[in-house]
């Protein structure tokens, strides 16, 4: 029998997770081993096809554009995860990283990808494991939501300060880091700076 969810909380991930662009990510084929190494006797998941289709990929009737004319819809997936007696569904959307995918960019990785993370979700809301993976990530959120008056434009001081973070972690990628972010060197505010700088220092424990 799978340990009890505060037991299961208590778990650190983090040793078996993978790092993508600052986020911390768990497989779901070491996520199903855990479960099983903390008493889970069977735990599996499989897709929902959408009836309209028989796809794995569900998708709104509505297309939308943007100011490129590349078109995307709101798409979906659905998946069925059971764990021992319990079975769970869980719906999410097809993400790359922050953005949606758009049609140009669609791919069948791209709908595995969303599944995979519904499950190591779904597994982390139902049973603990992993949960405190998704509490720091809707936390990070909630903090960089807080509205404030700091929206001039970024000090010269400032991004300096980046572009020396930078060079010294060449493996950041700051032009595609503010391109993910919709704004410029030019554009960028302070607030948006001071966050950059912390995640960076958050990263690498820079002083």
């Amino acid at each position: 029998m799978l340990k009890a969810y505060e037991e299961m909380r208590k778990i650190d991930v983090r040793p078996y997770c993978e790092d993508r662009e600052g986020k911390l990510y768990l497989n779901w084929a070491k996520c199903i081993e855990l479960l099983h190494e903390n008493g889970a006797e069977k735990v599996y998941w499989i897709p929902v096809p959408d009836p309209k289709t028989g796809s794995s990929l569900r998708m709104t009737d509505t297309v939308f554009s943007d100011k490129n004319g590349v078109t995307n819809r709101c798409y979906e997936t659905l998946i069925e995860v059971v764990i021992d007696d319990n079975t769970y569904r869980m719906q999410s959307p097809v993400m790359n990283g922050t953005n949606p995918v758009k049609d140009n960019s669609m791919s069948q990785q791209r709908v595995w990808n969303s599944m995979c993370r519904s499950f190591v979700k779904c597994v982390a809301i139902h049973t603990g494991l992993g949960f405190n993976l998704w509490l720091k990530e809707e936390f990070n959120k909630f903090e960089n939501a807080i509205p404030t008056t700091d929206s001039d434009r970024a000090t010269d001081a400032q991004i300096k300060q980046i572009r020396l973070l930078g060079d010294i972690h060449p493996n950041l990628k700051l032009e595609a880091w503010l391109e993910r972010n919709k704004v410029t060197w030019d554009t960028l505010t302070r607030e948006q700076a001071a966050y950059m700088m912390k995640a960076i220092k958050n990263k690498y424990g820079d002083e």
